[in-house]
């Protein structure tokens, strides 16, 4: 049985281009190509997959996944005995991620073979490699990053969900803000502002007003944060940017 690059992305909840880079430096280059030049991976590499997975979530570097995973001296029990020591010091954010080793280790001893969905279900939706290198290249540096990093690596998927989910609802409530024409220099506007402010520091690292400022700059500038709140409601990145700015204002003032 081998499956699709597309298949794949699917089970492990990557994208597609994080498994071309893997292939490209040569951490998982699958074991098929189809007649027509297709990546195909069989069951070997979604195992392998799913230990180079596990490693970046417990914030080893590439390169370091690569020499672990390449050790001739090590065998795949090595490997899960050695995640497991380490999943299971992260206690809160890493218990689920504990249990599923232990399964990984119990289906290998038993001779049973996980699912693709089974073997990455843990994972949830997040991509470790999505946007890490263009956040670390634009605030690697700062305080503001670091303390991002550190609170990020403790959530568990179901906190994820959870900050998705007052997200939504911010979105939902800021939508219906606009359709009754509320202004961007409005109580209504400044104050959904301030809840956004507020959520960045509940969840990510202390935003100032200074720097919320600057966010709402970047989701105008930046294509991809602009189509993301334009995507709740056409305009709202613009409705939101000079909602910061008329917040931060009356903040400061």
């Amino acid at each position: 049985m081998s499956y699709s690059v597309g298949q794949v992305a699917g089970f492990a909840g990557v994208t597609v281009r994080t498994l071309h880079h893997y292939d490209e430096i040569g951490l998982l280059v699958p074991s098929e190509r189809s007649h027509a030049g297709h990546r195909r991976y069989g069951d070997e590499d979604l195992d392998r997959l799913q230990q180079i997975l596990f490693y970046r979530e417990l914030g080893f570097p590439l390169d370091e996944v690569a020499a672990l995973l390449d050790d001739p001296e090590a065998d795949p029990r090595a490997h899960l005995r050695r995640q497991h020591e380490l999943l299971t010091a992260r206690i809160e954010k890493l218990q689920k991620m504990a249990a599923a080793v232990e399964h990984a280790m119990e289906a290998r001893t038993m001779g049973i073979n996980l699912t693709p969905e089974e073997k990455f279900e843990v994972f949830g939706d997040k991509d470790p490699e999505e946007h890490a290198e263009e956040a670390e290249r634009r605030w690697g540096g700062t305080e503001a990053y670091a303390e991002s990093q550190r609170r990020a690596a403790r959530y568990t998927k179901d906190d994820w969900k959870r900050m998705q989910a007052e997200v939504a609802s911010w979105g939902e409530r800021y939508d219906a803000l606009m359709e009754a024409g509320e202004p961007a220099t409005g109580e209504r506007a400044m104050d959904m502002a301030e809840e956004h402010r507020q959520h960045i520091g509940q969840w990510f690292y202390d935003c100032s007003y200074e720097i919320h400022r600057g966010l709402g700059e970047m989701y105008m500038s930046d294509e991809r944060f602009k189509a993301f709140y334009d995507s709740m409601r056409p305009g709202l990145a613009e409705h939101l940017r000079d909602a910061i700015t008329a917040n931060a204002a009356r903040h400061e003032a």
